[in-house]
């Protein structure tokens, strides 16, 4: 079980990390990390990590997809992580 909660809590500071640095390359005009990179994280397990980076940010705000569509994955993930532990 611990190793299903290290990899989520990897995941989650993956996601913010990325979040951060997809935006602060919108801001310097650079080549941008893809939103299919960035469901794929957040798909993975770093769905949370994702939502924090988002709203931390104010990143991909506007984006529908993304508004809703993390949050739902991130709770989607801790009720999967909370049946595991309570096995």
């Amino acid at each position: 079980m611990n190793t299903i909660l290290g990899a989520y809590v990897i995941m989650n500071l993956i996601g913010l990390i990325v979040m951060k640095a997809d935006k602060d390359r919108a801001k310097k005009h650079q080549y941008r990390i893809s939103e299919k990179t960035l469901w794929l994280i957040a798909v993975f397990g770093g769905a949370a990590g994702t939502t924090a980076g988002m709203q931390l940010y104010r990143h991909k705000t506007k984006h529908l997809s993304f508004k809703f569509g993390f949050p739902i994955l991130a709770l989607a993930e801790l009720i999967l992580l909370g049946y595991f532990y309570s096995l």
